[in-house]
């Protein structure tokens, strides 16, 4: 399954396991984030509604990226100015792409079901 989430105003299609450099998040190494901004999500040319679509990740580092050298220079001005810029940047792990919402909605649903079914069980059996 992949999914197209947006983060620090870039688009980065993800899938389960991909490593993605993105701008920088708050948090620390090792530390969960999710990203709700899903643009669009499915499963080789099968598309899925988005509605409530989380994607999981972990930080893996913080880190600043390569130097960029903006350099400045007007002619017959003796003007120039030499500048260095280095963007800070997150390393995250995409560790599952889905609705936790519908996940723990459905767990709770089993262990109510399997409640339900087990109190109706023991009057049948003290009966016989």
């Amino acid at each position: 399954m992949f999914a197209i989430v947006r983060t620090g105003g870039k688009q980065y299609r993800v899938a389960a396991g991909d490593k993605i450099v993105v701008e920088k998040l708050d948090g620390d190494a090792g530390a969960a984030v999710t990203l709700g901004d899903v643009l669009l999500a499915g499963e080789g040319s099968e598309l899925r509604s988005v509605e409530g679509l989380t994607v999981s990740a972990e930080i893996l580092a913080q880190g600043r990226g390569d130097k960029v050298i903006v350099f400045k220079k007007r002619r017959r001005h003796n003007y120039r100015r030499r500048n260095g810029h280095r963007q800070y940047h997150t390393v995250l792990k995409i560790t599952a792409i889905g609705d936790h919402k519908a996940d723990d909605n459905k767990a709770a649903a089993k262990k109510s079901s399997a409640k339900k079914t087990a109190p109706e069980a023991a009057p049948a059996a003290a009966e016989a």
